[in-house]
């Protein structure tokens, strides 16, 4: 089984992150963020990865650090079960409409991490969530997870339309690069034989 769970705890956050990479999209994610949990789930779902997060940090001076370190911890996970790579897919992406909001990502689990981030949230809250902190997760899921990760705004004037677009095709991009290829299950997929 493809799983693993990561604890990591600063003086700033306290997080427990289980990944199964071969479930089937079950959630139970407590962040005490209420936006960031809504995405997340949506990540779990669509990408079919079981996820469960707890966490905790210093709501009391943003959110910031709390949304940033999940994004190390879930990227920690991420890599811990995938293990050598042997078999997956490695590269995923997808085209997400979401009514007014159109994302694309293409991403590869290549472990050279490096995000480029097109997207203009046209507010700068979400009900309390700071929109910035989209940015901030995905940075943290890419430098940790060791993903080449691209994400590209095509259209959108919803804020919440356009974040949540952002998480689904993240989801399905991930998705599609950690299944395994049934074409070469037992190879790396690389010609340098590593990832």
């Amino acid at each position: 089984m493809r799983s693993a769970t990561i604890t990591r705890t600063t003086a700033e956050t306290e997080i427990t992150v289980t990944v199964n990479l071969d479930g089937t999209g079950a959630y139970d994610n407590q962040t005490g963020v209420g936006f960031f949990d809504h995405m997340l789930d949506q990540l779990a779902r669509h990408s079919l990865i079981d996820m469960s997060i707890r966490a905790k940090g210093d709501y009391h001076i943003d959110d910031h650090h709390t949304v940033e370190d999940t994004g190390i911890s879930l990227g920690q996970a991420l890599v811990q079960a995938l293990g050598n790579k042997k078999g997956i897919r490695r590269y995923g992406s997808c085209l997400l409409p979401m009514d007014d909001a159109l994302v694309r990502c293409a991403l590869d689990l290549s472990a050279r991490p490096f995000l480029v981030w097109n997207v203009d949230m046209p507010t700068q809250k979400i009900g309390t969530f700071d929109t910035e902190l989209v940015r901030e997760f995905f940075q943290a899921l890419s430098t940790h997870g060791g993903i080449t990760l691209h994400i590209d705004q095509v259209h959108g004037i919803n804020s919440h339309h356009i974040a949540e677009a952002a998480f689904k095709s993240v989801a399905r991009a991930l998705r599609e690069a950690v299944e395994v290829d049934p074409r070469k299950s037992d190879a790396i997929p690389s010609t340098k034989g590593a990832l």
